[in-house]
Parts: structure tokens; sequence; C-alpha cells
């Protein structure tokens, strides 16, 4: 199994450290090219616009695009999430599209009203996930076809799938646990089928 981890900007780094602990082989993308080869894909947190415009300028957007709509197995934490999503509410980026959810940025304020808190998410086990949220997103909407993973206690959505699929609001990769990246290898390599 190889792991692709778009390379662009951002936490690609971090991401690459959690796969190689899980002994996961994984590749920095950068070009459409490098997209081949691979059975799935992490979109990492960053700054959403800038992310777009630099896949825009190394013509990654169309790729991306077929390889989702084709099921491809993504995931997209913070900022990648903002990128899988088929609309932004406080922003006119235009997105990827490809999870039927609709998220605002930097939807909890400012780097100072960074957080950490204990999720519960069943897919993960009955072991709370301890999540870090920087900047973050939050999901407004999602379609009946999104399965939602995930809340915090005021009922705000931060974790979904959709199909192959996974969005969430934090960075999984700031903490020791490795389990929402086991979760998703299982996704990409069809053991783990959505409910």
């Amino acid at each position: 199994m190889k792991i692709g981890i778009l390379a662009l900007q951002g936490a690609f780094i971090e991401h690459a450290r959690v796969l190689d602990r899980l002994g996961i082989e994984s590749e920095q993308v950068r070009k459409p090219a490098e997209l081949e080869g691979l059975d799935g894909l992490i979109i990492p947190g960053g700054e959403s616009t800038t992310m777009l415009n630099l896949a825009n300028n190394y013509d990654l957007i169309e790729p991306l695009r077929r390889l989702g709509f084709d099921g491809f197995p993504m995931m997209g934490t913070c900022a990648g999430m903002i990128l899988l999503a088929k609309t932004v509410t406080n922003s006119n980026v235009e997105t990827l599209g490809l999870m039927d959810i609709k998220v605002r940025r930097n939807a909890f304020g400012r780097q100072p009203d960074s957080f950490e808190t204990d999720l519960d998410i069943k897919a993960l086990g009955d072991k709370p996930f301890h999540s870090v949220f920087i900047r973050a997103p939050l999901i407004e909407e999602a379609e009946e076809n999104v399965e939602i993973l995930a809340k915090l206690e005021n009922g705000t959505i931060v974790t979904v799938r959709q199909g192959n699929m996974l969005g969430m609001s934090f960075h999984p990769e700031l903490t020791d646990d490795s389990r929402m990246h086991e979760y998703f290898s299982k996704i990409v390599s069809g053991k783990s089928l959505t409910c």
C-alpha cells in the first residue's frame, strides 16, 4: 500500500511520520504524474487558499477531481477537508467539490482560539480520540449520503465520511494516536465499509 500526501503546503511531513510509524509507504505529491501508483491520498491541514492556488498552478485540480469522483480514497484534515468540501460558506474559493458537505473556515476563531479535546469516534473504538483544533473549520451541513463520525459536545459536526473519503476539522497527525490514519488505511485497503 502506498498513500500519497499532497505536499504543496501545510503539515505534510507530520502525516508522513504517522504513516511511517504504521509501516505504510508514503509519497509526497506536487505534480499530477506523482498521483500514479498511489492507493490513497491525504490532503493535510495548512492554508486552504494557498493550497488551492498552488494546486491550480501545478495543474492538480482536475486530476484530483477525477480521482475523487472515481472513488479514490482521500482523507482531508482541517484545510484538507475544506478542499474536499462542495461548499465553503465564508469564502469564494473553488474547491474540489468532492464531499457533500458545507464547511465554514476558521469557524472557532484565530490562532489563539485553538484548542484540544477528546472526541468519541465509534469507528475508532471505545477510547476517546484526543484532537487538536488549530484555526479549524466546522461542518455546517452534511447531506444524507454523508456519515457523521464525530461531533463536539455542543453538536458541531467535526468528522465525516462519504464513501472512500474522510474529512475532519482537526489535526490527527499532531498526536501520538495513529488510529485515524489506521482507519483511513482500512478504507484504502477496502476493509472498512461505510455504515
